[in-house]
């Protein structure tokens, strides 16, 4: 069993480090301000459990092995930067209204899909679980201490997606006049092309 102080140290660790700027904050963002709330959360649900598949890795080994693995660690992280750029791309697009992005009112599974990928490929995930959670966990510790871990990470990271959602699909009546959309959706194409950009420079 995990101890109470130590997985109140390693909540706090997990919110610190879930409110700096990244991939998720950018993407779920997007997603609610210019589709709604809904597709937000949506978003939030695959992203969840993008994180719990990457945590469950984690306990069995899968995370270490990427961290001695230069080439899985490479192909992971370009990947991942590879589909943050097409999604920027997407976005861009999508605000000249040729179609590339999403129509309002697509199936919520395609919001879930997306923010599944987005976090199967997100090296930020990866790194966690190899570089903080290790340093929570007692000499020789059972899978269970690390599944526990894993599950707590992911519901704050959930809470925090989930706000994210809730105060960016505020601005979504805002963004009724297709006037206001463009300029926005560019804007967000932008920063997610930056935070691609972040992610090839800061792993």
């Amino acid at each position: 069993m995990v101890e109470a102080v130590t997985l109140g140290a390693f909540a706090l660790t997990s919110l610190l480090i879930e409110l700096t700027p990244g991939p998720n904050m950018a993407y779920l963002a997007l997603i609610a301000a210019t589709e709604g709330r809904r597709a937000g959360f949506a978003a939030v649900a695959g992203v969840a459990l993008g994180l719990a598949i990457v945590g469950l890795a984690a306990a069995l080994g899968l995370a270490a092995l990427i961290d001695r693995s230069d080439l899985a660690y490479q192909v992971l992280r370009w990947t991942g930067i590879g589909y943050l750029v097409w999604l920027a791309w997407e976005a861009w697009r999508g605000a000249d209204g040729d179609g590339s992005q999403a129509a309002l009112g697509s199936p919520l599974r395609l919001y879930f899909r997306r923010g599944l990928v987005t976090n199967l490929l997100n090296p930020k995930a990866a790194l966690f679980y190899v570089a903080v959670l290790p340093g929570f966990l007692t000499p020789g510790a059972a899978v269970t201490e690390t599944v526990t871990l894993s599950a707590v990470y992911v519901a704050v990271a959930t809470g925090v997606h989930g706000m994210i959602v809730a105060a960016a699909g505020l601005a979504q009546g805002w963004l009724a006049d297709p006037a206001r959309v463009k300029p926005v959706q560019r804007g967000l194409g932008l920063a997610l092309l930056a935070v691609a950009g972040w992610v090839a420079w800061k792993t």
